[in-house]
């Protein structure tokens, strides 16, 4: 496996666990607001994110690399509201979309085409996981984060769960 490509993905890996455990840590604060919904939908993004991790993990040992796993920053604990939680997940996929494109990108740079063809399914899933984000935040400015709305959304955020990818990314 190219050296360059290698650290990239440890750095990545290190990247979606620390995103895990930012939703994992929304999620707990949605709870303690009473959203058991929101949460839900939160540790669900959390359970996704792990197996991100895992697949760039398990690519890394199939081509004959070394994982190299490094210590990942507390995420932060409290936010202001449940609208300020879905705009800083916003925030968040939008930098973690940038650093796929930056390793999607190394990868046609050094000429790593098995990375890069591996690259494209997160690439994908980038679109994915931001069109979910930007759709939750259309519903709660519409709703102002408020009254009977709040509760028609946290259940509807109740219903979601989590479905392994079927891909071996």
């Amino acid at each position: 496996m190219n050296a360059t490509i290698e650290q990239a993905i440890n750095e990545q890996i290190k990247w979606e666990m620390y995103s895990a455990n930012l939703y994992l840590s929304m999620s707990a604060w949605l709870q303690d607001e009473g959203l058991s919904g929101f949460a839900n939908w939160m540790r669900v993004q959390y359970q996704e994110e792990t197996d991100h991790a895992l697949k760039f993990y398990d690519f890394i040992l199939s081509r004959g690399g070394k994982v190299t796993l490094s210590q990942i920053d507390a995420p932060p604990t409290t936010w202001d509201s449940v609208l300020d939680v879905f705009e800083a997940t916003l925030t968040h996929e939008q930098e973690v979309t940038r650093r796929i494109n930056e390793l999607t990108y190394l990868t046609k740079e050094v000429k790593d085409f098995a990375s890069d063809i591996f690259m494209q399914w997160f690439v994908t899933e980038q679109i994915e996981e931001e069109e979910n984000v930007r759709d939750i935040l259309n519903k709660l400015r519409l709703i102002k984060g408020e009254g009977q709305g709040m509760l028609m959304l946290d259940q509807e955020m109740a219903q979601r769960v989590y479905t392994p990818s079927t891909t071996n990314a």
